[in-house]
């Protein structure tokens, strides 16, 4: 339920601005601007439908008048979005009807447009204009020259040498009489400032009650809004991008001149509409699922809607949706729930943001506790039998020279290990460095890192660079190095056996060692370490085969889709 808050005040008292309030404010030569060209425009108009009318109706009888009528009736649209092109000068936003539904041709039109109710409003908007706008040109023109007289007055009087005759009366206008004409010239200058705000007024009403789109196609237009935001909000993996596209959507649906998005301190997220100065917000922000509408002192409405967050997110408060209308524009409750769905959509985003952040913080944490581990298994272990060993060689460096080079060689060759377990790990932690160094670099490190750290040997056939995207590479990487971990921690092996080689589509790296194996049987699906394994090669297209007896060692075999020079798979 939406409960719209700020009862406007009567007319009376909230449009009270002073004396030179009118005279002040720019909506008062806006609407001058439109009044001076309504009467043009109306009489264009006119002529226009009046002409084809006529014309379409002595001319009937012959196949012409048909076209003639049919023009008169394309003019009323056409004319109509001139009309409301026009109004916005007023600073009214107008938006255009949609092309009425219907069969295609020119019959589906013809039947579209004489049945749709804009059609008929339009025509309305046409034939009041011009009358109308004659009255006000009267009514201008008429406070114009009394105002010329007036404010004049010190020229046309006072430095006369003929008197002014009216009847059997003879008038020489003295100081005083000079001092009351402009008076009265100032006077009627601040009542047509006043004849003007009110005219902007009517003809903002005016225009939005007749040219407008019927309630229908708003509603539909909301519609749409609403299902373009809720996809940005489901899609979106840029949070500034995801509400600037949530403002844009509010603007345009709606009647606003524009429509902002305020984080909780103030500061601006996003805003789209008209340029320009924005009304300072001096109301308090309303309650969570409240609107709160209020009128500007200079004229207009501002609503303000809350961007409410789930009670998880760990505050409610997500910031502020506004919304600017002009004098005479007031929301309705219709609009005012569209911009509350529009700014629950806002929260959804910030609140997504916020989990993706978290899950980000938490991806991270157990990444390190990760290369902890890796850093403790390896790299600390070989520093601390570097270690033992420099220390072994300098004890025996006098006494036995024989056991002092076995002590360097021994230390040399886990210096070699630490190194290569280093740049495997930094190759683990930067999956980009596989498209810097390559696959087979990196794979090369790993090997060497395996024979120094634990002893084994490694035979390496890696043969060129295979022909892998950025995703399947890193996916081969992690699957080659749970693979040569299992070796290591499982196996008991001392040989190992790693390949890579492309064939026609597929790429084949594989890893088979002489261990004491397993029975793939027995262990059903397989360890955590090969479901994630498998799932990792699903990932990137391919799929991985586990061979392995009792005795016999193990074979794992990766089968990943090869990227063509073309660019196909």
């Amino acid at each position: 339920m939406i409960r719209v808050m700020g009862a406007p005040a009567p007319p009376a008292r909230r449009l009270h601005r002073g004396a030179l309030g009118d005279l002040l404010d720019p909506a008062t030569y806006r609407a001058a601007l439109y009044v001076l060209l309504s009467l043009p425009v109306g009489g264009a108009v006119a002529g226009l439908l009046t002409a084809a009318v006529v014309g379409g109706l002595l001319t009937l009888p012959v196949v012409i008048g048909a076209g003639f009528l049919l023009a008169a009736l394309w003019l009323v649209s056409a004319l109509g979005d001139v009309q409301r092109v026009l109004i916005g000068l007023l600073g009214v936003r107008v938006a255009r009807p949609a092309a009425p539904a219907g069969p295609g041709g020119l019959l589906g039109w013809l039947g579209a447009t004489l049945a749709n109710p804009v059609t008929y409003r339009t025509l309305l908007f046409h034939v009041i204009q011009l009358p109308l706008s004659l009255v006000c040109w009267v009514v201008l023109c008429t406070l114009l020259a009394i105002q010329v007289l007036g404010l004049g007055a010190p020229l046309w009087a006072m430095n006369s040498a003929v008197p002014v005759v009216w009847g059997e009366w003879t008038l020489r206008p003295g100081a005083l009489s000079v001092a009351g004409l402009m008076l009265a010239g100032a006077g009627a200058l601040l009542v047509s400032a006043g004849v003007l705000s009110v005219m902007g007024r009517m003809w903002t009403r005016l225009g939005v009650a007749l040219l407008a789109p019927d309630g229908d196609e708003a509603a539909r237009r909301e519609v749409v809004a609403l299902r373009r935001a809720a996809g940005r909000v489901a899609l979106g993996d840029d949070l500034n991008a995801t509400l600037a596209d949530l403002t844009e959507q509010a603007w345009q649906a709606s009647t606003a001149l524009a429509v902002a998005l305020d984080a909780p301190d103030g500061s601006r997220r996003a805003v789209s509409g008209v340029p320009g100065a924005w009304p300072a917000a001096q109301e308090p922000g309303p309650a969570p699922g409240e609107a709160s509408v209020h009128a500007l002192p200079g004229g207009g409405w501002l609503a303000t809607l809350p961007v409410t967050l789930p009670a998880s997110a760990g505050t409610l408060d997500g910031g502020t949706l506004r919304a600017w209308y002009p004098a005479g524009g007031r929301p309705s409750a219709d609009e005012l729930a569209f911009l509350l769905s529009i700014a629950d959509h806002a929260g959804t985003a910030l609140h997504a943001a916020q989990l993706i952040e978290r899950a980000g913080a938490r991806a991270g944490e157990q990444e390190r506790a990760r290369l902890a581990r890796e850093l403790h298994d390896s790299v600390a272990q070989a520093l601390y039998g570097i270690t033992l060993g420099a220390k072994t060689a300098r004890a025996t460096l006098e006494r036995d020279p024989a056991k002092t080079r076995q002590s360097l060689d021994y230390t040399i060759r886990l210096a070699e290990g630490g190194v290569s377990e280093m740049k495997a790990l930094l190759f683990s932690l930067r999956p980009d460095a596989l498209e810097e160094g390559g696959l087979i670099a990196a794979l090369t490190q790993h090997a060497h890192a395996l024979e120094a750290r634990h002893g084994l040997t490694v035979h390496a056939d890696l043969r060129a660079e295979p022909d892998l995207d950025p995703d399947a590479q890193a996916a081969a990487y992690r699957v080659m190095q749970e693979a040569l971990h299992n070796v290591v921690k499982h196996a008991r092996a001392h040989t190992v056996w790693l390949g890579v080689a492309q064939e026609g589509r597929w790429v084949t790296l594989s890893v088979r060692d002489d261990g004491r194996g397993f029975d793939p049987q027995a262990q059903g699906r397989g360890t955590l370490g090969q479901r994630s394994m498998r799932e990792r090669a699903a990932g990137a297209g391919g799929h991985l085969q586990v061979t392995s007896e009792p005795g016999q060692g193990s074979a794992v075999t990766l089968t990943l889709p090869r990227v063509l020079p073309g660019g196909g798979a």
